[in-house]
């Protein structure tokens, strides 16, 4: 078996966590390095880029002219659209779904001066730090992990957001001081820390691949990506989707909501639903939010993107 993924530490880290789980259950794969356009062109945001889907076309190319056998994502990447003969043949143990912040010298976010500076790449971070903090100055943030750290280490921010997710995965997450940021005033990214894996449908791989899916987080994934698809949003515009299935299993936390860029304008919901059925109630949070006028913000927000570009 051949596992395709992007050359950075943390898309290679996620690629070994798959071929060791394969391995335990005797499929043995080698890892094939595919650079990808969101790879390439590190020095413009990920907005010019054409956002979902920037990470994982090439991967999607290579499988189907029959390169590769096994693609692994960081499922947040994964566009709502997917190719007919593609399947996700596994869902991964959700690792932290949420954002964090990291400053030089371990300053929280509300204890951060005026005018402070916040990198980031993500259109939905800049909107909820704004609405939280309109006092921040927030810059783009390219780069993989490392290139972020350096960054921030070289006086370039005040602070920086990323997944907590990464640096799980990176073994970072013991050796940094960071704050964790809640889900309520930072709701996170559908299928924010959690990693997908993709094949060909029907094929061995996909056989084999779906013995490392876990149903729980698959169930919360699927949630998370029907309420986004229902308001045509994606990490182009600033969209959170969250689910969290219950410690009974009977129930879901689901929150969603959509913002303007400049933070000023939410429109949100939030329910516990039953797990019967998930898919049925994830689907009437989703027209609930476009009823309240979500798909307005974000044609306003791809708009305004749309502009930027063009400038």
């Amino acid at each position: 078996m051949i596992i395709g993924t992007r050359g950075s530490s943390l898309a290679r880290a996620q690629a070994e966590i798959v071929a060791q789980m394969l391995e335990e259950r005797g499929v043995f794969a080698d890892q094939q390095i595919i650079k990808t356009t969101g790879d390439s062109f590190t020095d413009r945001p990920l907005h010019e880029l054409g956002g979902v889907g920037a990470f994982v076309r090439e991967l999607d190319d290579r499988m189907i002219a029959g390169e590769i056998d096994i693609a692994v994502h960081s499922m947040k990447d994964l566009p709502t659209q997917r190719p007919d003969t593609l399947s996700t043949s596994a869902v991964l143990v959700r690792d932290s779904p949420h954002d964090i912040l990291i400053t030089p010298d371990g300053s929280k976010l509300n204890d951060l001066p005026k005018g402070s500076i916040i990198g980031t790449t993500s259109m939905r971070r800049r909107a909820q730090l704004l609405k939280y903090r309109p006092d921040l100055i927030i810059k783009d943030l390219r780069g993989n992990i490392d290139t972020r750290l350096k960054k921030l280490r070289s006086g370039q921010y005040d602070g920086i957001m990323l997944a907590e997710a990464g640096l799980q995965r990176m073994k970072w997450d013991q050796d940094m001081e960071y704050q964790r940021l809640d889900t309520k005033n930072f709701c996170p990214s559908a299928n924010q820390g959690t990693i997908a894996v993709v094949t060909l449908k029907g094929s061995e791989a996909d056989t084999l691949t779906s013995m490392l899916d876990h149903a729980p987080s698959r169930i919360e994934t699927e949630i998370e990506r029907i309420i986004t698809k229902e308001v045509e949003g994606g990490c182009v515009v600033p969209v959170g989707s969250f689910a969290k299935i219950s410690g009974s299993g009977d129930s879901i936390y689901v929150r969603a909501e959509v913002l303007s860029l400049d933070g000023t304008e939410t429109i949100e919901v939030e329910d516990n639903i039953p797990r019967d059925e998930y898919k049925e109630h994830a689907l009437e949070l989703g027209h609930k939010l476009v009823d309240l006028g979500a798909k307005r913000l974000v044609r306003a927000a791809a708009e305004q993107l749309a502009a930027q570009k063009d400038m």
